[in-house]
């Protein structure tokens, strides 16, 4: 009783505080929950740590020792084939039991949900670079533009591959740190917030009010 009260409690507080990107629910639930939100905010140190660990040693293989994404995928499977094969047939050789692999196939169910969110996800992309392409909202395109700009100077520092990994390890270390420190940084960000606003609002009234307005081919026509 008292865990749903303290659940009910954390529910009500979400709701009735500013919180980073507007959610409106516990962290957990925010990233999905079941397996990968714990896996993500550490509720099983042994698989979160290994899988980063495990990512780690993989990033170093490809930058400091020069190793390949196939290569490496082809020399993996390699291996492990291998392994499996002779440890098969040596088995009853030396009175141990072959190795019994498990049937491995992904549900149909979760096939259709990731083709989903990724479906919707991309959607989203193309109608917001309609919306700024289209010209009828100069807030966005600031947006898009600082953005791709910050975007292209990160990606001029480091490889792909090192985005990819640093990503990766910000994945593993941003949300359980955020959801530790949860409400100095939603103060934090409320405040920031609120200064973009001012900053924004001071920018509108000096220039882009001023800038003239280019009428829409509709308009034209009319």
């Amino acid at each position: 009783d008292s865990s749903i009260e303290k659940i009910h409690d954390e529910d009500g507080d979400h709701e009735g505080r500013f919180h980073l990107f507007g959610r409106q629910m516990p962290v957990h639930s925010a990233l999905g929950g079941g397996k990968p939100a714990d896996v993500i905010l550490w509720r099983n140190k042994q698989i979160s740590g290994a899988i980063l660990a495990g990512s780690t040693v993989i990033w170093l293989l490809f930058e400091w020792i020069g190793y390949h994404l196939i290569p490496f995928i082809c020399h993996s499977l390699i291996l492990s084939l291998a392994t499996l094969f002779l440890w098969s047939n040596l088995s009853a050789f030396i009175n141990k039991s072959p190795v019994n692999l498990p049937e491995v196939g992904l549900p149909e169910e979760f096939c259709n949900t990731i083709a989903l969110h990724l479906t919707h996800r991309v959607n989203r992309a193309f109608f917001n670079f309609r919306e700024v392409a289209s010209g009828k909202d100069l807030k966005k395109l600031l947006y898009a533009i600082v953005g791709l700009w910050v975007v292209s100077v990160v990606g001029s520092w480091f490889d792909f591959l090192t985005i990819l990994y640093m990503s990766f390890v910000m994945i593993l270390t941003m949300p359980p740190l955020y959801e530790k420190h949860e409400e100095k940084v939603d103060s934090y960000a409320e405040r920031a917030k609120a200064e973009l606003k001012k900053q924004y609002s001071s920018l509108d009234e000096k220039l882009l009010q001023k800038l003239p307005k280019v009428p829409f081919l509709g308009d034209n026509k009319k």
